[in-house]
């Protein structure tokens, strides 16, 4: 079996659009330091977002009705591309953006994308993630929060882990169990549309090494979720939430997190250019060439509505495997000790402290490399 990465024809449109963000992004980001910007799609700012969102960025694939734009799935990662290479904060509106808004747009009912979608295109609510739990990380199947039935509506118990921005977000899209566990344990799970501003929800944070917070441990104790807060069907959870990730595994972010400290290698290395930092800069560009190709292929695919799932676990994978040889390959070519450039070592510190989690988020390397070997295999 071969996997397709098929490219669209070069287009106009999207050339004029790249221009655009640029624009924008150099006009928005001047006055954000450089290791600041390091931190990318990871650094929240909610006044950016509004902006991007008065640009018609944000949803800008949604139907009009909903508070989108009906532009393509390519212009978004042109868009998105920009964004992120540059390391604007994007972080706010992210998740509504790339997956929460299109789960409800694919499964939620009409009064949760007439109500939530158009305030998620002007920047006025953002979401988290609610999948992980102390127990059930990569095995996603191993959930045990879960939402009881009661009259109008849902009792929900247990815990979400490494909840991103859930101290800054509003709402989240959770997964649960609604039926006891079966022998397929992929069966009786379902989502709910979770105000996170409601009785008996805690979000506790969680310090990460660098002594930032980022993750949080989100705590149901007793929580009442209306009916109307189930999202698709009850009981077909996996399968929404499986489509969901294909929408986070393949983006630009999987290949770009480190982007800052590429540029900064090499504007490091001009200033004391040797062979040796010449081959391994060109080494990581021409990864970056072909990473770039493959994710924007599964674009094209997104728009075509064609099946992602195992083409975007490669790129993720692979994209991961990039990101973190970037860091490594630093040490190797430079005596970092004796680059006295603080605006480097300030990037290089932040990357090297955050490159381990490259390839935990979005779906560890080991899970991933089964969805691949389980395509195979059917093939």
């Amino acid at each position: 079996m071969s996997f397709a990465f098929d490219l669209p024809t070069r287009s106009a449109a999207l050339d004029t659009l790249r221009s655009e963000v640029r624009a924008f992004l150099d006009q928005n980001l001047s006055k954000i330091p450089v290791h600041e910007r390091a931190r990318s799609w990871h650094a929240f700012d909610a006044d950016f977002s509004r902006k991007v969102a008065a640009r018609g960025w944000v949803g800008m694939t949604w139907p009009k009705e909903y508070g989108g734009q009906e532009r393509s799935m390519l212009e978004r990662y042109v868009m998105l591309e920009e964004m992120v290479a540059a390391g604007a904060p994007v972080n706010a509106h992210w998740t509504g953006d790339r997956q929460s808004g299109q789960l409800l747009l694919r499964y939620g009912t009409e009064a949760q994308r007439r109500v939530i979608l158009p305030r998620v295109a002007r920047g006025e609510i953002f979401f988290c993630i609610g999948m992980s739990e102390p127990d059930a990380g990569s095995d996603l199947a191993n959930i045990r929060t879960r939402a009881v039935r009661t009259e109008g509506g849902w009792i929900v118990n247990g815990t979400k882990i490494w909840t991103s921005g859930a101290h800054q977000k509003h709402y989240m899209i959770m997964l649960c169990r609604t039926r006891p566990v079966e022998e397929n344990r992929h069966a009786g799970m379902s989502q709910f549309l979770v105000d996170l501003s409601l009785p008996g929800i805690s979000v506790r944070p969680i310090i990460n090494m660098a002594g930032e917070l980022h993750f949080n441990e989100v705590v149901f104790t007793d929580c009442f979720l209306p009916d109307e807060a189930l999202v698709g069907s009850e009981g077909n959870g996996w399968k929404q939430v499986m489509s969901e990730l294909s929408f986070e595994r393949s983006g630009p972010e999987r290949f770009l997190t480190a982007q800052v400290l590429l540029r900064e290698l090499v504007r490091i290395a001009g200033s004391a250019p040797s062979d040796h930092a010449a081959v391994a800069i060109g080494k990581l560009s021409a990864h970056l060439a072909t990473l770039r190709r493959m994710s924007f292929a599964v674009a094209h695919a997104l728009q075509e509505k064609r099946d992602v799932g195992a083409v975007a676990s490669i790129v993720k994978d692979l994209g991961s495997v990039f990101e973190q040889s970037i860091p490594d390959m630093a040490r190797d070519v430079f005596a970092l000790e004796d680059i006295e450039d603080e605006q480097f070592q300030q990037v290089f510190r932040y990357v090297m402290l955050a490159s381990p989690s490259f390839s935990i988020y979005g779906g560890t390397r080991e899970i991933l490399r089964s969805i691949i070997g389980k395509s195979l295999q059917a093939a």
